[in-house]
């Protein structure tokens, strides 16, 4: 019968550098789709700039991610904090059409309404109706 190595037969150390070689695994294919997202992302390069910065690093993966974020790097965090703007933006928008579009309060409307009844625009009949369909 073979041998049965046992958690207890694997030293702490060991332990810990395999933990440690999985973290930095896992966080090199995270800069390394942030540099290929940060590729598509920039509208300055051309097709065929961004083809060759992608053929370099997939290619030569290491050095490629290396060499774009010393030479492109400065400029990545301003395309990510425009994007995340974009995205607040768009969020926002939404959140403003789903919650009833216009964007008026209701205190808005109803100084309006105060402010057409004070010019004589509307009677004060006018008024209350409008008044109570604002509020309810």
């Amino acid at each position: 019968m073979g041998n049965v190595y046992l958690a207890y037969d694997y030293p702490v150390l060991g332990a810990f550098w395999t933990v440690m070689w999985i973290f930095l695994w896992v966080l090199w294919l995270m800069v390394l789709f942030r540099v290929i997202v940060d590729i598509f992302r920039d509208h300055a390069l051309n097709g065929w700039a961004k083809a060759g910065w992608l053929i370099f690093v997939i290619f030569l993966p290491f050095l490629g991610v290396l060499v774009y974020v010393v030479a492109r790097g400065k400029d990545m965090g301003k395309r990510e904090a425009e994007q995340a703007v974009h995205q607040q933006e768009a969020v926002d928008a939404y959140i403003r059409k789903a919650a009833g579009g216009g964007g008026a309060s209701h205190a808005d409307e109803l100084a309006k309404l105060a402010d057409l009844k004070t010019k004589g625009a509307i009677s004060e009949e006018e008024f209350q109706k409008a008044k109570a369909k604002i509020l309810h």
